[in-house]
């Protein structure tokens, strides 16, 4: 009798119950909307630090620069002779970028620490190329000079006096970074947020073999060709591959051996930064707290802290997902069950004659209750339904469009390509290490199996906020307002 009852309601008010789906269908759309968005923000920001970090990476340990002073100045060393001119000569300085350097044992040191699971130390080096030549200059005598003393004194021997001119230096600057990678580890580090394009990745035997690997927009620009060489310091290293970076720019433009990059800037035994991962990635925080306490002197730098340092068109638009988004959603999901439960209750006044006939007839209270209440929850479900659909509809449109959101990322230390110049402290100095790193990211919006159940738990709860409305008004009707009703 429920269900007949039920179908047979539904069925002669239509009207009256696709209204209340629909609002209820709208609140749970945005929610849906405004839920996968989120996700997408926070899938944007992982490509983010991705692109930062190396996957696998929870975070890193490092050790502040020091101020440089400016006897820590990079020199370049030239013959400017007059013999040599016209040579054109070329000088590199290779230096470590970013942060002081930690000793290559501290890396067994934070392998050691309760909760690391793996650690791989890498050295980010800053490599700056000058290259020309000095020119001569053209000597021109005074026409109005009647002749002077070389040095020498009086009766020395006369000779014309006059100017040098045209003399002077042509130099280019190439300015590029250096990843020193530890290939025996080759699942933890910078390296990998690219993938290899072309050619190979290092074998773990190549620990201190003479091969590159090239970023693919820098092997572009210098048009560098895999099997061919590239130069560093007097070093030919082979270019045994291309990396192409998943999301963002490369974390270096080149990737040689470890020991390679410490033999070039006379690091022995050292590096820069040590990428770690956690055994529980719910433990990041205090696997954080045990480094920082157990081994004195170093920084360590989390996800979630550099999560913290995006700005950007990304940061603004997550903000406004996750809190005027969020508060949106739940004013008008409020209003959505507001509406929902006045509106039941104003048609179950409507229907004050028929619900009092059958009370007359001998339905109990109780008995009515449950059929308005059991009229609301499938409205609920209807406007469900609708909701879902719609919010689905709106999750695929964002994705299809998919907007370019900025991020921009403090790459203090980090060593990424083209953060070294001439400025601040020097080559690469602190006014380096303060600049920023601007990603263009695309935003999805990808909908989970955990919002589709949200949204259902929604609709049920609408039905049932509904049904409570109608059921109170239902619950104080008697036979008697059925009778008032009629006449």
């Amino acid at each position: 009798m429920f269900f007949t009852y039920l179908r047979r309601e539904l069925r002669r008010r239509r009207k009256a119950a696709l209204v209340v789906a629909s609002g209820l269908a709208l609140g749970i759309a945005l929610v849906i909307v405004v839920s996968s968005v989120s996700s997408g923000m926070e899938k944007a920001q992982g490509k983010v630090l991705q692109s930062l970090y190396g996957l696998g990476t929870d975070m890193t340990v490092t050790k502040a620069a020091a101020a440089q002073s400016t006897s820590d100045r990079p020199r370049f060393n030239f013959d400017a002779k007059d013999s040599d001119s016209d040579k054109e000569q070329s000088s590199d300085r290779v230096m470590v970028q970013g942060f002081q350097t930690l000793a290559s044992s501290t890396v067994s040191k934070v392998d050691a620490q309760k909760g690391v699971a793996d650690s791989v130390g890498g050295l980010s080096l800053q490599v700056i190329r000058i290259n020309g030549q000095f020119t001569r200059g053209q000597f021109k005598q005074d026409p109005n000079s009647g002749g002077g003393n070389r040095q020498g004194g009086p009766g020395a021997q006369q000779s014309p006096q006059g100017r040098v001119e045209g003399g002077g230096a042509n130099f280019d600057v190439n300015n590029y970074s250096v990843y020193g990678t530890d290939v025996t580890k080759p699942a933890l580090g910078p390296l990998t947020s690219s993938k290899i394009t072309s050619g190979r990745t290092f074998k773990t035997s190549e620990t201190n073999a003479k091969v590159v690997v090239a970023d693919k927009s820098y092997a572009k620009e210098k048009k560098l060709k895999l099997g061919g060489t590239v130069t560093v310091k007097g070093v030919k290293f082979k270019i045994i591959g291309i990396a192409t970076p998943d999301s963002g720019d490369a974390a270096a433009n080149l990737y040689i051996p470890l020991q390679q990059a410490q033999t070039l800037s006379d690091s022995k035994n050292k590096v820069t930064t040590i990428y770690v991962k956690a055994s529980d990635s719910q433990q990041i925080a205090s696997v954080k707290s045990t480094i920082q306490k157990n081994i004195s002197g170093t920084t360590v730098t989390t996800s979630a802290d550099l999560a913290d340092t995006v700005s950007g068109s990304l940061s603004t638009a997550s903000n406004l997902a996750s809190n005027v988004g969020k508060w949106l959603s739940i004013a008008v999901l409020v209003a959505a069950f507001l509406v929902a439960g006045l509106l039941t209750s104003s048609a179950v006044s409507r229907r004050v004659r028929e619900f009092g006939t059958l009370k007359a007839l001998g339905w109990k209270s109780g008995r009515v209750t449950r059929q308005v209440v059991g009229e609301a929850i499938v409205n609920g479900l209807v406007g469900g339904v609708l909701g879902i659909a719609l919010g689905l509809a709106g999750a695929y449109v964002v994705t299809e469009i998919s907007p370019s959101l900025t991020a921009e990322v403090a790459s203090a230390g980090r060593g990424g390509p083209g953060g070294g110049g001439f400025g601040g402290g020097g080559f690469g100095g602190p006014a380096r290490q303060s600049a920023s790193k601007a990603l263009d990211v695309a935003l999805t919006a990808p909908v989970s199996v955990n919002t589709i159940v949200i949204a259902v738990g929604l609709a049920v709860a609408g039905g049932l906020i509904a049904g409570a409305f109608g059921g109170w008004r239902a619950s104080r009707l008697r036979p008697a307002d059925a009778l008032r009703r009629v006449e």
